[in-house]
């Protein structure tokens, strides 16, 4: 068994042998075998150990354990200590979600601030097993049915392809000490449950279970290639992005023999979960929307609009922004700059002249409002603010993000990047003419 792993480390990971790694090691069977290995082959390795605070005197026993161990090998050890149960409350996540987020966001902090390449975690072939039947008994996608990666990032598992007993029967023939987590034998959590009572039973139908579900693994991991390069194809056929914003061409997506698979596979990663409502959106009215943890998707008319939710509440936002008579420059909340010219160049969506003598002062940058009318250049008579924006075909969300630049008395002067309003265009006449731009 010795040579068996040595020789997998050697063979199927030597990207490893020359760089700087962090190992996650919790004091248990797994991490402890992890560390002997990679230390008896003389990588560079430092340990990083999370003391989450779950289960009193026993997790400060770990922290000893680890912290002994890196001494007798002198390997750099990294300790942290978690409130894991008030993370886990504040946040409403499960405790075992609360502690891998803590895990991972300070092992990436601990790769940044020391430069290591690689971190990594102690993961073997029960783990995988365990993982998909979890997975199976909630529902996924089958994203969920490809196992743990061997190679995520910067994360890597090197006994991912080794069974439990071969990680134990490693660490009797080189006598390892480790520590042994009571709560493992609890059918508490469900991957324990799975562990104890699922999974000895499969392993009496089929003995060859581990090497079976290898086999199955890999055929669903090639499965799952086929449709990456099918999305990424139909991807470049119906997605327009530009900047932050992703639309999505409800008429092409709705000419794909299966409409709701296909924005399940668009959307997943954006962390929505009512995807019936998701679907909904395709035959729904304008300015329908559905929002998850991190987006929002709305209906604009033959487009799903996809953004990122801002963390702060619009309607509580200032709306309405003054600028004095000497300002030359505002960056908030657009970029605008003043300036006095005496010639006029070629007029765009980002640059107007106005009169400067028509200015009623503070100026104020703000949001439009319904009811509202602007007297556009080039045009006679008046226009309603809402109707210039539906012949303009404005989306739901350009709309909400189009600011004014008014006049004290809130006369519109620039549809700010769109159109001017022709009242306080310079003339013949103009004396002071104020250039208006936006960088």
């Amino acid at each position: 068994m010795i040579q068996k792993l040595t020789a997998h480390i050697n063979i199927n990971v030597p990207f490893l042998k020359d760089k700087k790694l962090l190992i996650a090691i919790s004091g248990g069977l797994d991490s402890v075998v992890l560390h002997h290995l990679l230390a008896t082959l003389n990588f560079d390795i430092s340990l990083a150990h999370c003391n989450f605070n779950l289960r009193g005197k026993e997790s400060d026993l770990d922290e000893e354990f680890v912290n002994n161990l890196s001494q007798k090998t002198s390997n750099q050890i990294f300790i942290k200590s978690f409130n894991t149960e008030k993370y886990s409350k504040d946040n409403k996540l499960s405790t075992q979600i609360a502690a891998r987020e803590l895990r991972y966001t300070w092992f990436q902090e601990l790769v940044e601030k020391h430069k290591f390449d690689y971190i990594l975690t102690a993961h073997h072939a029960d783990d995988n097993l365990e993982t998909f039947l979890i997975n199976l008994t909630r529902g996924t996608g089958l994203e969920g049915f490809t196992g743990i990666p061997k190679i995520n990032g910067n994360i890597v598992r090197p006994l991912l392809p080794f069974s439990r007993e071969e990680i134990l029967k490693y660490a009797k023939e080189n006598k390892i000490e480790w520590r042994e987590d009571a709560s493992n034998a609890s059918t508490k959590y469900t991957r324990n449950k799975l562990r104890h009572q699922v999974i000895p039973v499969l392993k009496e139908i089929n003995p060859s279970l581990l090497s079976s579900f290898e086999k199955t693994l890999e055929n669903l991991q090639e499965s799952q290639q086929i449709l990456e390069d099918r999305i990424e194809e139909v991807s470049s056929e119906i997605i327009e992005t530009k900047e932050a914003i992703t639309k999505i061409n409800i008429d092409k997506i709705q000419q794909l023999s299966n409409p709701k698979a296909y924005l399940y596979q668009l959307l997943k990663n954006h962390s929505f979960t009512e995807w019936n409502d998701v679907y909904d959106l395709l035959s729904a009215q304008s300015g329908k929307q559905v929002f998850s943890k991190t987006h929002r998707l709305l209906k604009d008319r033959d487009f799903l609009i996809l953004s990122r939710k801002t963390d702060v509440n619009l309607d509580k936002v200032e709306r309405s922004f003054n600028i004095n008579k000497d300002e030359l420059e505002i960056k908030n909340p657009i970029h605008l700059t003043f300036e006095t010219v005496k010639q006029i160049s070629t007029e765009n969506k980002q640059t107007i002249y106005v009169d400067k003598d028509l200015l009623k002062y503070p100026l104020l940058v703000r949001k439009w409002q319904n009811g509202e009318y602007l007297y556009p250049t080039k045009m006679q008579g008046k226009k309603k603010l809402s109707k210039f924006f539906k012949d303009d075909k404005f989306s739901v969300l350009e709309k909400e993000n189009t600011w004014l630049l008014c006049n004290a008395d809130n006369e519109i002067i620039w549809v700010i990047n769109h159109r001017q309003d022709r009242r306080f265009s310079t003339t013949s006449s103009t004396r002071k003419t104020l250039k208006i731009t936006t960088l």
